[in-house]
């Protein structure tokens, strides 16, 4: 028995000696202008290969240099490099025949720079087509060119390029990525696996099936897959280009079907430390966002037919329309919130834009608004209104703020501010944003009404009036205090309008057939004798 295991290990030997051997003996570059034009007609671009080297081993030959061409409406300079190619090859006619049969291709650590151009067409589109010329036919090679069946075509830490061919726009980079494409033929469906990472912006994986490939555009062919995208920063340049201004870290998990011309999205997004607004700042809680959308790919414009917002246990709606236009995201869109719960929203107004007195937190309440939002993502209008019920500003004392008035309006003064309702309309566009139609009833004080505008820096223009609740000047009056609010969101001022609370006394006064000098009436409003 050990003699027969001898006999075996020295034949094992033997035929590795001569398999090694068989690599010196056999020219690899006698292969090269075959494979260069094989390619070339195959991908219909011109294909350029360094030096061969026969590896009988691994069933193949290694090429220490890959370069193929961009399509010329797009680029001149190449559409793909790598540092090596790695041909794999049935090893009988390989050694015996010295014909080069592929089943399989690796390609290692190559550039690909893919781009799109305005009408929606990609520089890989025309790949396999002949509208390029490709390499000229070598003397002995068969003019049909390459046949895409192979068992496997790989692509190892490579780098993508994702870029537009228009103005301003920052290209998207991926790092590491690793690609496979299983049982691959231009016929027939085949299945693929694609990972990769973002410099210092997180990780995409994609895994399905597609074809088979689309004789006349390589881009509208049909895709079925699942896409996982971990901790994806949007600050990350190329990310967020049609929406430039929003941050955070996205985590999405969902499903695409395309049939080449319209791609059919369903996803769960969970958003950490979002900012929506150029003045914003990252919120405090995440926020989860469930959709189903028909995207165009030529067009770059699509339909979310469900968008189902949740911020803890507050609920919204989104759904509208959306389409690029010059480079801009153009937004038709509808929010609808309904019983919204305020203390659950509060983490998230940093992410708008929108601040809270200081020192102030909203501790009860419900909201519910319809919001549109149209125009494009930087330049955004929404308009619509909010109505706000039973809530409670805790921190904040609207009796001291509005102590000048309630000096004279007997206004009580405390730690919290309830708010039985309130309602408004609003229109937010880049330069202010005006809310209209204020009404606001708040138990302890009275009335509030009016409007006015708040800055994109939080400035407060309001023209408001109070109709108090209780004695004092209010009661003289028998009509509403005027007053304005100034200052800032984070510190909003109170200043009752003693120019209108004088007219208004005059015109009481004249209508009662009364005739008093306004010094007089000032010295009866502020405490001075009748």
């Amino acid at each position: 028995m050990s003699r027969t295991i001898v006999r075996i290990g020295i034949a094992i030997a033997v035929l590795l000696v001569l398999l090694i051997g068989l690599s010196f003996l056999i020219n690899a570059n006698r292969f090269k202008p075959a494979l260069e034009s094989r390619l070339g007609a195959a991908l219909g671009r011109e294909v350029m290969l360094g030096d061969l080297k026969l590896s009988i081993l691994s069933g193949g030959v290694a090429a220490s240099d890959l370069s193929i061409a961009d399509d010329p409406k797009f680029s001149k300079t190449p559409f793909l490099r790598a540092k090596s190619l790695h041909v794999q090859a049935e090893l009988m006619p390989l050694i015996f025949s010295h014909e080069l049969n592929l089943t399989g291709l690796t390609i290692d650590q190559p550039e690909i720079v893919l781009l799109q151009s305005p009408a929606g067409d990609w520089n890989f589109s025309s790949l396999g087509s002949n509208g390029s010329k490709p390499a000229a036919t070598a003397p002995g090679s068969s003019p049909a060119g390459l046949d895409l069946s192979l068992k496997s075509l790989k692509i190892t830490d490579g780098r993508f390029t994702l870029g537009r061919t228009i103005p301003h726009w920052t290209p998207l980079v991926l790092d590491k990525v690793e690609m496979t494409l299983t049982d691959f033929s231009n016929t027939s469906v085949f299945p693929f696996f694609f990972h990769s990472r973002i410099s210092d912006g997180g990780a995409i994986n994609l895994d399905g099936k597609a074809g088979p490939l689309n004789p006349a555009d390589v881009a509208m062919t049909p895709v079925k897959a699942k896409l996982n995208v971990d901790a994806l920063d949007l600050a990350v340049p190329g990310v967020s280009n049609l929406v430039p201004g929003i941050g955070g870290r996205i985590f999405f998990e969902g499903t695409g079907d395309s049939d080449g011309k319209v791609l059919k999205i369903d996803g769960n997004v969970r958003a950490e430390k979002l900012k929506l607004a150029k003045n914003g700042t990252p919120a405090a809680v995440p926020v989860s966002f469930v959709f189903s959308a028909e995207h165009n790919l030529k067009g770059y414009s699509g339909v979310l037919t469900r968008g189902d917002i949740r911020i803890g246990k507050a609920p919204a709606s989104l759904v509208g329309n959306y389409a690029e236009q010059g480079g801009s995201l153009v937004l038709n869109m509808n929010l609808t919130g309904s019983n919204m719960s305020l203390p659950e929203l509060q983490a998230t107004l940093p992410a708008l834009g929108i601040a809270l007195p200081a020192g102030s937190s909203l501790s009860a309440g419900i909201l519910n608004t319809k919001l549109s939002f149209a125009g494009p993502a930087d330049k955004l209008v929404t308009a619509g209104t909010i109505a706000v019920s039973n809530a409670k500003l805790s921190g904040f004392d609207l009796g001291s703020k509005m102590s000048a008035i309630a000096a004279f309006a007997g206004i009580p003064s405390g730690r919290e501010t309830d708010v039985q309702s309130a309602t408004a309309n609003i229109r937010s566009t880049p330069e202010s944003t005006a809310v209209q139609g204020i009404k606001v009833v708040a138990p302890a004080i009275g009335e509030l009404s009016g409007g006015g505008a708040i800055s994109p820096a939080n400035a407060l223009n309001f023209a408001m009036n109070a109709t108090i609740r209780g004695s004092g000047l209010a009661a003289q009056l028998g009509k509403s205090i005027p007053f304005t609010i100034e200052g800032t969101a984070s510190n909003p001022i109170f200043r009752p309008n003693v120019q209108a609370v004088v007219s208004q006394q005059l015109n009481r006064l004249q209508d009662k057939g009364q005739d008093k000098p306004e010094g007089q009436i000032l010295k009866q409003l502020f405490g001075g004798k009748k």
